[in-house]
């Protein structure tokens, strides 16, 4: 059996863009490594997650990352470790559209989601794709997946098709 090794990264929604100088970004989203707010401040309700890049240095008493930036409640999305048509990454929240090789319009429209055991896709309140699916779709031999957009700056996409 072969296992698949998969980088972990998540991306976040900015709270502030203005800050973002030496911060991975693109669009709205900040990338790196994902720290939850309860972990920095004792009431988690009222502290943002981050999105925080690699340990620059370290010792027992404390330890500096590359940067730590807050993101908005509920932004953070994970990296599938899956890359569409194009060699983009596909993240939880990203929009996808598939297609066939009949026609040119998008076959359909959903969106990733975790699902227990791995990432799927939702093309409708009611349908979900497998997680196998998904990979199998990704591969470069099947060359049918495409990023069209994200849940926080393109939902219409997903109205269209409800």
């Amino acid at each position: 059996m072969t296992v698949m090794s998969r980088e972990i990264k998540f991306r976040g929604v900015a709270k502030d863009l203005k800050n973002v100088d030496v911060v991975p970004h693109k669009g709205i989203f900040v990338y790196g490594n994902l720290v939850h707010g309860n972990l920095v401040h004792d009431d988690a309700t009222d502290g943002p997650d981050y999105i925080v890049g690699n340990m620059v240095e370290a010792d027992e008493e404390y330890c500096t990352l590359h940067f730590w930036e807050p993101i908005e409640k509920g932004s953070a999305e994970q990296f599938t470790g899956l890359k569409d048509k194009n060699g983009k990454d596909i993240y939880e929240g990203d929009i996808l559209a598939w297609h066939s090789n009949i026609c040119r319009k998008h076959d359909w429209v959903g969106l990733v989601l975790y699902r227990g055991a791995g990432f799927a896709v939702q093309e409708s309140d009611k349908s979900y794709s497998s997680p196998e699916w998904l990979d199998c779709a990704c591969r470069k031999d099947a060359n049918i997946i495409e990023v069209i957009g994200n849940i926080h700056t393109n939902p219409e996409l997903l109205e269209d098709k409800k």
